[in-house]
């Protein structure tokens, strides 16, 4: 759920920067061709195995523990709710709207308007399919559709802006090195994120932070597969955008049951997909 605070909403506004990119083949479901392709390695690792005197193959590199693919820790057997642009969750609440979100105060505007449908003046979800590469029925995206948040809002709380250049992985990469005091920067907004839920792989773009927690180093950057310290919504660890629950095969387009295994990945290890007909670029405003 995004988190706001009187200084994010005067933020200064600056122009929407996304691109689209030409749509490829439907190659997006990709979850299936990874595990196959592991387990024809795996296979053939056994026979080296074997060979040498030993008596059991690798574990596959899906456990939290372990880097694996892409060189991040995995995340695994995560709750995960969904949330939307225009949602009103609770009125009362700081962090009750995705009108706005914790990096953009003009959220909704920016991304084009409510990412579902509107019934008597409400922005509701709705189920999205493959057909129509996850887009919402009503409106066309100028952001990334495939987004999500993770508890840690690197710009607005004051312990996680005050850690962030020690605890976030990246931020001594040359892109981000030097800019741990601006806070018109956010280390954690438009990183891309790989999600599993069963056979299902999807890609998205953090623009939020939540749920519940705002400074959770532990779960989302730690090593050791943390869980959430978020004890609302069932435990959940993550919120994903109508598009990711549609593209994940969630069992509920609004419940709190569905679990992912989760990791951070890099621009240049996201397949192509649906996820990348429209990447966000825009920083904090």
């Amino acid at each position: 759920m995004a988190r706001h605070t009187k200084e994010s909403g005067l933020k200064r506004a600056s122009t929407l920067n996304y691109r689209l990119a030409p749509q490829g083949p439907r190659t997006w479901r990709v979850g299936r061709s990874i595990r196959v392709r592991w387990g024809f390695a795996a296979a053939l690792s056994s026979v080296a195995l074997i060979a040498a005197g030993c008596s059991s193959p690798p574990s596959p590199p899906d456990g939290g523990s372990s880097s694996g693919e892409g060189g991040y820790p995995w995340h695994t057997n995560i709750v995960a709710t969904t949330f939307w642009v225009g949602e009103l969750f609770d009125p009362k609440a700081d962090d009750g709207s995705q009108v706005m979100s914790t990096y953009d105060s003009g959220w909704m505007r920016n991304f084009g308007g409510c990412d579902g449908v509107m019934k008597s003046g409400t922005c509701e979800t709705e189920q999205r399919t493959e057909a129509n590469r996850y887009m919402p029925t009503g409106m066309t995206p100028k952001e990334n559709p495939f987004y999500l948040d993770l508890p840690y809002d690197d710009v607005n709380d004051s312990k996680a802006f005050a850690e962030r250049a020690t605890v976030i992985p990246w931020a001594k990469d040359p892109e981000y090195a030097g800019r741990e005091q601006d806070k018109s920067f956010s280390y954690m907004k438009n990183q891309w994120v790989r999600i599993r839920k069963g056979n299902q792989e999807c890609y998205g773009q953090i623009q939020d932070a939540g749920p519940g927690q705002y400074h959770d180093k532990e779960y989302v950057f730690g090593s050791n597969d943390a869980r959430p310290a978020n004890k609302e919504f069932n435990g959940a660890g993550m919120d994903v955008s109508p598009a990711l629950n549609g593209c994940l095969d969630f069992e509920d387009i609004n419940g709190e049951s569905d679990t992912v295994d989760w990791q951070f990945v890099t621009r240049d290890q996201v397949p192509a997909g649906p996820w990348l007909d429209i990447v966000t670029t825009s920083q904090v405003r």
